[in-house]
């Protein structure tokens, strides 16, 4: 039987948009967004995005739409001064750039954009004024909508941009209080109502453009599709059981992989987002109490951060919340006190290049019953590919030979499947080196266990290779947690004139903590073959991207400057 054109027929695009309309239609009356004393229910959040929608359809914004300098000159003072630079002429791309922290508009550009055809890119809140200059070129942004508190920056880097003769977008500007002019919630009361969402032609249309972390190079921009960011929100929502009308407090950036794909999972499932400016323990505590909240997600950073925070700021928790991480494996250490706490970890792997998370370490119920150690120490595991993803392999990177699962072979982590990117952007070259052979090279290092569950062992380029012997950066790193003054550490190589290379750990102590860098040294002695444990070990903060990454390559440029130790460890000889 021939169902060509019945499968024709009923073919529709698959789409998160489509989340939003089912959840207004049901849950209209709940509360969909708390910040601070502002609030707003499923029905107005619909009614926001869709009068975005119109506002910047209005201004250009769609599918090979260009905006004129006349649509330019109406924006904010210091734009219209930047105007009097030469500039070339306007771009094509239908690109809408925001810098904005975790506020309802941001939440709800992640639907008005897409509903014009248009393609979402959240800039990195911390990135300065010459990265911004950089991506808001490279992106081709017509439009591009600042928080008032990131006015500088953006200032700073129009000018960079105007200095080079390069296309200034419209800028918008995003405040708490209604302003005038070119200000988001003006355009919203302005905005032509009925506007018709403009669904994808085509599910493989891009929906947004998130920028890698650049910890070791310059940021690439993801592609990310309708499709893809459909089926990796409902795996979240899966890996993560979330239930219906959750309350998610909104720990994780909304610039970074679209909040791991919960801003739009939030929709899918009636819930109710809670959005803080800032990210302390204390506060975390707070809104947890008080808005009964069920579910979050955070760096190992921010569970770092929960763990150690003084009695004082710690509340009773009135439910267990499950809070995802991913980003870096924690610590084993931390995920049993975070247990404690009162805290269901679900801890997955993933990239920007992969929507997010791309497995879970799926918990089995037989696991309850072993001591708490060995509960944590799985719980580390990166797991087995989500429901979404189709394959996950350790593969020699150099013939592709799938590596045998026995936990000791180590290699290449490669995924493919629905939910990886569709490319990077205007990098053809990157995105076939990433793609080859079919297969999305990840740079990770790990091994797979004889009952197909991951397990990382580094990034290539973190592996320290002594004496010939290879030594994993995060397996020194979990021994390094387990010090009772030890918060927060990272370690990377330091050349050696004999053994190459020897591990050099960075160390931020607890507050009130002491402990010497022989201290360190003979606690990882104790714990790990002679040869592992740190030669060197530098007492200070650690430097972070904005979604909790610790950038190691500035620990190696410091730990390369230090040069050779002078006189050779030969105990282990």
């Amino acid at each position: 039987m021939d169902g060509s054109k019945w499968c024709d027929a009923n073919y529709v695009p698959l789409t998160p948009l489509s989340f939003l309309e089912s959840t207004a239609l049901v849950y209209g009356g709940r509360t969909a967004i708390v910040c601070g004393d502002r609030q707003f229910s499923w029905r107005e959040t619909r009614e926001r995005c869709l009068a975005g929608a119109s506002a910047l359809a209005h201004l250009g914004v769609g599918r090979r739409d260009v905006v004129s300098h006349r649509s330019l000159t109406s924006c904010c003072p210091f734009l219209i001064l930047l105007l009097s630079f030469p500039s070339a002429a306007p771009c094509a791309a239908c690109q809408v750039a925001v810098i904005a922290s975790n506020t309802p508009a941001m939440y709800e550009l992640h639907f008005s954009v897409p509903m014009t055809s248009g393609v979402l890119c959240t800039l990195n809140t911390r990135h300065d004024a010459a990265m911004v200059s950089v991506l808001l070129k490279h992106s081709d942004a017509k439009v591009f909508l600042v928080e008032t508190q990131f006015l500088a920056v953006a200032h700073d880097a129009l000018r960079l941009l105007a200095d080079a003769s390069a296309n200034l977008p419209l800028v918008i500007t995003i405040s708490d209080m209604d302003g005038g002019g070119m200000d988001y919630e003006a355009l919203l009361r302005s905005a032509p109502r009925g506007f018709e969402i403009r669904w994808p032609a085509d599910e493989r249309d891009p929906i947004s453009l998130n920028y890698t972390s650049g910890t070791t190079s310059r940021p690439k921009g993801v592609i990310y599709s309708h499709r893809g960011a459909f089926l990796n929100t409902l795996a979240t929502l899966l890996i993560n059981d979330v239930v219906t009308m959750p309350v998610y407090l909104w720990t994780v950036p909304m610039f970074h992989c679209n909040g791991w794909c919960m801003v739009w999972g939030t929709a899918a499932k009636g819930g109710t987002s809670i959005c803080i400016g800032s990210v302390s323990p204390k506060v975390i505590f707070e809104k947890i109490v008080r808005h009964g909240v069920t579910n979050m997600g955070g760096a190992p950073t921010v569970l770092n951060m929960i763990v150690n925070a003084p009695a004082s700021e710690r509340k009773p928790l009135p439910r267990r919340v499950r809070i995802s991480t991913g980003g870096a494996p924690p610590p084993p250490q931390v995920l049993a006190k975070m247990d404690e706490l009162g805290f269901e970890v679900v801890h997955g792997y993933g990239l920007t290049e992969t929507y997010g998370a791309a497995t879970v370490c799926a918990w089995k119920p037989e696991w309850d019953a072993l001591p708490p150690a060995e509960r944590a120490r799985i719980k580390a595991l990166q797991g087995v590919p989500h429901n979404m993803l189709h394959e996950i392999a350790i593969k020699d990177p150099v013939t592709m030979e799938t590596l045998p699962s026995d936990g000791r072979a180590v290699g290449e982590v490669m995924l493919r499947g629905n939910t990886v990117m569709s490319g990077y952007f205007k990098d053809a070259a990157a995105t076939e080196e990433a793609m080859r052979g079919g297969w999305l090279r990840t740079g990770d290092l790990g091994v797979r266990h004889p009952d197909g569950y991951l397990q990382l062992k580094d990034r290539s380029k973190d592996i320290i290779i002594s004496g010939g012997e290879n030594i994993s950066s995060i397996e020194v790193e979990s021994v390094l947690f387990g010090h009772p003054a030890v918060l927060d550490a990272a370690v990377v190589a330091r050349p050696d004139d004999h053994w190459g290379e020897t591990p050099c750990a960075f160390v931020t102590l607890k507050d009130g903590a002491r402990a010497t860098a022989e201290d360190i040294i003979e606690f990882c002695r104790a714990r790990l073959p002679r040869f592992m444990a740190p030669r060197t070990v530098v007492f200070s903060d650690l430097p972070k991207t904005s979604t909790g990454k610790t950038q190691k390559y500035l620990l190696r440029e410091k730990a390369r400057g230090m040069g050779s130790l002078r006189k050779p460890d030969r105990s282990r000889l």
